[in-house]
């Protein structure tokens, strides 16, 4: 059974996600820790809960999500998966860091990719993963099936959707991966977005005033 700790990192007040299980296991989803304070809090919570990271993903590769990937390889050797498609974003990623005032050495380890239909999977849990592009070119969500619950990243936000004026960036198109992709699934299926806080599909499906 997967459960969920946010902690919210970087001057975007990225959320970062780190999912764990009974066996004191977890998968570290956009490390956007970029301060050495970020640093510490996130090393010390995997710490007190004993926690050992033994995947890195990101949703999407935007700056906010992606600039603490290198601190959690170099700590605990967790080689970085992306989205297929997310490739240009991420190479270009420390350039916006520093258009954005947030200058960043990128992740420089080995690069494995996410595809749609692929399963996620730490010890007896799994995750399925869902393409849904249109706030970057291959944003992808994480979904939990049994425990109920959504990564996000930034498509769907509560009564908002991701941003779609950045390269590519498709109004759009995220509109459709949000109709088709996600509210398919049940209505109390807890989203847990890329910022902000935590909402369900039914509430979206019933009060988002984009869709």
């Amino acid at each position: 059974m997967l459960k969920v700790k946010a902690l919210t990192f970087n001057p975007a007040q990225e959320n970062t996600y780190i999912l764990f299980n009974e066996q004191n296991k977890a998968i570290i989803i956009d490390p956007g820790c970029y301060f050495s304070a970020e640093h510490e809090t996130l090393n010390s919570f995997l710490k007190d809960t004993q926690l050992e990271p033994a995947r890195l993903l990101n949703t999407h590769c935007h700056l906010d999500h992606v600039c603490g990937n290198l601190w959690v390889y170099q700590n605990w050797g967790t080689e970085l998966w992306i989205p297929s498609g997310e490739e240009e974003v991420l190479a270009n990623a420390p350039l916006w860091g520093e258009k954005w005032g947030m200058s960043f050495k990128n992740y420089d380890g080995p690069v494995h990719f996410i595809h749609e239909g692929d399963t996620i999977v730490l010890d007896n849990d799994t995750l399925k993963v869902i393409l849904a592009p249109g706030h970057s070119p291959a944003s992808m969500c994480f979904y939990a099936e049994k425990e109920k619950f959504l990564i996000g990243g930034d498509v769907l936000f509560y009564q908002s959707i991701g941003r779609t004026d950045l390269p590519g960036g498709d109004h759009e198109t995220l509109l459709r991966s949000i109709r088709e992709q996600l509210f398919v699934l049940p209505d109390d299926v807890v989203v847990y977005p890329g910022h902000g806080r935590p909402t369900t599909i039914g509430y979206e499906k019933r009060n988002n005033p984009f869709l």
